[in-house]
């Protein structure tokens, strides 16, 4: 990708690499792919995705106008090697448990869904908000189950808040599954009638009750297949790309969230325009905004 150079237009991404110190954030490459239930190159998009950062700015209008650059400390943590399956996990684990020690917020690029299994874990988090048309309570270990075997590991279903799950995009079994185990559910329906800031009170409230550690996971096959082709899952009628990102930027300016995970992007399978992969890193941008929103 070639792209025009000018001193007074700076890029986002091509952070440094995490060294000693501190950090505001902390992105880090979770390449999952090998227990997706259908086909995907899952495993292509992080290093899509930072490509795909360099076409936008780091910059918020305001006013005033506010450069993520110079207001955040950013660094890039590379990726997890081979992070599926037991000793993968491990390694995620591992690798979200440093960075939380030395990055206020740790932002995963996935990789298929099964990543929020180990992210959240690694985080320490203690509630769950997840951006989803799915409930992902499957059973068996794939990218359909990380919220189920969340809850088996021991993480408080009330304290789960699942936005945008869709009709005809799941089953009675495990809708009733969810209910059972007390978990929030906002239709995809809702969200829309209720909008992003009243439901990211709610959730946050919900999930980050008491002052704990909270994880945001991304599933952009939420959104329409228009704007999200790169999905295996997406299908017409998602939200629009403006509402997930007005959510992403909602939840994130709230000092309980410390790690999201951004999942179920392929981008071998992406349109030639690179759409989806374009929304996922725009995604990324906007929990740095959130993030930046809480000063």
């Amino acid at each position: 990708m070639t792209l025009p150079h000018d001193p007074l237009w700076p890029r986002a991404g091509a952070w440094p690499a995490i060294d000693g110190g501190e950090w505001d954030a902390a992105i880090l490459g979770v390449p999952a792919f090998r227990t997706s239930l259908s086909p995907t190159g899952a495993h292509a998009t992080p290093a899509a995705v930072r490509e795909a950062l360099r076409r936008y700015s780091p910059t918020l209008l305001g006013p005033p106008p506010v450069d993520l650059n110079e207001v955040l400390r950013i660094a890039d943590a590379g990726d997890v090697e081979d992070p599926d399956g037991p000793e993968g996990e491990a390694s995620v684990r591992a690798a979200v448990a440093a960075l939380r020690g030395r990055a206020d917020l740790v932002v995963a690029l996935g990789g298929d869904n099964s990543l929020t299994y180990a992210v959240t874990q690694g985080a320490g988090a203690s509630g769950l908000i997840t951006i989803d048309a799915h409930f992902d309570l499957r059973d068996g270990v794939s990218n359909g189950s990380p919220v189920r075997r969340l809850v088996e590991d021991g993480l408080d279903p009330r304290r789960i808040v699942q936005l945008g799950i869709a009709d005809f995009a799941n089953s009675v079994a495990y809708a009733r599954r969810a209910a059972d185990l007390g978990i929030t559910v906002v239709t995809m329906d809702d969200v829309r009638r209720r909008g992003a800031a009243d439901v990211a009170a709610e959730s946050l409230e919900i999930a980050g009750a008491d002052g704990g550690a909270v994880h945001l996971d991304i599933d952009v096959d939420v959104c329409d297949r228009s704007v999200a082709p790169g999905c295996p899952a997406s299908v017409p009628g998602g939200l629009a790309a403006w509402e997930l990102r007005a959510l992403v930027r909602a939840v994130a300016a709230d000092s309980r969230l410390h790690s999201a995970d951004i999942a179920e992007v392929d981008a071998t399978a992406d349109a030639p325009d690179g759409r989806t992969v374009r929304l996922a890193a725009l995604c990324v941008l906007e929990l740095l905004a959130g993030k930046a929103a809480r000063r």
